[in-house]
């Protein structure tokens, strides 16, 4: 299928699906006039790229997983040894969230100050 048919199957706009080959995400074959081809199953892909954005993952770390990501029906499930390694991510995200929270409280201060 061509990006326009994978766009409208996946709800995802032609430009981010670039982005995401770009990113080594997705790889279409060619066709002989140079038009990407996508398989059937990249819209399988395209969706787990989505979940594990949602889920707070670079683009860099999503290529690293995806051999190993599968779905079980709206799940998706990933081989056991990576799940060290998402637990490191995870660490990186509630540090994330613990820096926006202090922002946030800093901010509040300076607006009660203004008061």
């Amino acid at each position: 299928m061509r990006i326009g048919e994978l766009s409208r199957r996946t709800g995802v706009s032609v430009r981010l699906l670039r982005y995401y080959e770009e990113q080594g995400l997705l790889s279409p074959g060619r066709a002989g006039n140079g038009y990407r081809e996508y398989r059937d199953g990249d819209v399988g892909v395209v969706r787990q790229i989505r979940v594990l954005l949602a889920a707070g993952l670079s683009t860099q770390v999503i290529a690293w997983l995806l051999p190993c990501v599968r779905e079980e029906g709206e799940r998706l499930v990933l081989c056991a040894e990576m799940a060290e390694d998402l637990k490191a991510e995870r660490a990186r995200i509630d540090r994330r969230i613990e820096s926006l929270t202090a922002s946030r409280e800093l901010l509040d201060d300076v607006i009660s100050a203004a008061h």
